[in-house]
């Protein structure tokens, strides 16, 4: 397949033309050449194009391009002039992959957890980016996170401020804390996140509700490697998961 086919395959299939983002999602960098390899990483960075130098296309969930243009200069130089260099394209797709309903970051983790998004959850500039959850039956709020752990392959931070027995909550990966307030406004258990912020801290607390942190990086590492398994299946084509943590 070229380049430009699998990039109009994924506009489609992610409706990265109507989804509303500061990132400019789509074909980033490339040209229309034929591809065999296709690499997939969260992050557009230095580290993850050395990576993928055997790939013919790299796939990222945070591109190069967010809200404004940006001079070509110092590491964005370097970052493009790899690409080149090696001929790989780059396309990325942000609040597309998040809340695709079935390969989407979020979706993804609720099934990871062996449960069923219930409803949609979220609201992000007039977008629901997440889903809600409810558990077969109440669980101990501290062996939920180590089975969060477990699942995710991960460490976690709990703010254990609601109850120790927990049944509905919602999950938004990333750094999607500001979206706390809905999920203390539907009294939910427990509320699942990337990363945490010092201001969400008290109003947590004071409104007593459960937060688990599973890291920005680590809960968005599922979309991309859902979408590379998708592209194998679907089209045959060799794919990758370029791993490089950040520790967030």
């Amino acid at each position: 397949m070229k380049v430009k086919e699998i990039a109009s395959y994924l506009n489609e299939l992610l409706n990265v033309r109507v989804i509303d983002d500061i990132s400019m999602n789509g074909l980033q960098v490339g040209d229309n050449h034929e591809v065999k390899r296709v690499a997939l990483a969260v992050d557009a960075s230095l580290e993850t194009f050395k990576n993928a130098k055997d790939a013919d296309l790299l796939i990222v969930h945070h591109g190069l391009y967010w809200g404004k243009p940006i001079p070509i200069v110092d590491s964005m130089f370097e970052r493009i002039k790899l690409l080149i260099n090696n001929n790989i394209a780059l396309y990325a797709a942000h609040l597309p992959l998040d809340l695709h309903p079935e390969l989407g970051n979020n979706v993804q983790g609720i099934k990871l957890l062996g449960l069923e998004p219930s409803i949609e959850f979220g609201n992000y500039h007039g977008i629901n980016i997440g889903f809600e959850f409810e558990l077969p039956e109440a669980m101990d709020v501290k062996e939920f996170k180590k089975l969060f752990e477990e699942r995710l392959g991960t460490t976690s931070i709990l703010w254990d401020f609601g109850p120790e027995k927990i049944k509905k909550g919602a999950y938004v990966s990333g750094d999607a804390i500001s979206l706390l307030p809905e999920a203390i406004e539907k009294e939910l258990d427990i509320y699942i996140t990337g990363e945490p912020r010092h201001s969400s801290y008290w109003p947590a607390y004071e409104a007593g509700i459960n937060v688990l942190f599973g890291g920005h990086y680590m809960t968005e590492t599922l979309g991309v490697k859902a979408l590379g398994n998708h592209l194998k299946e679907k089209f045959g084509l060799e794919t990758f998961f370029i791993d490089v943590p950040t520790g967030f």
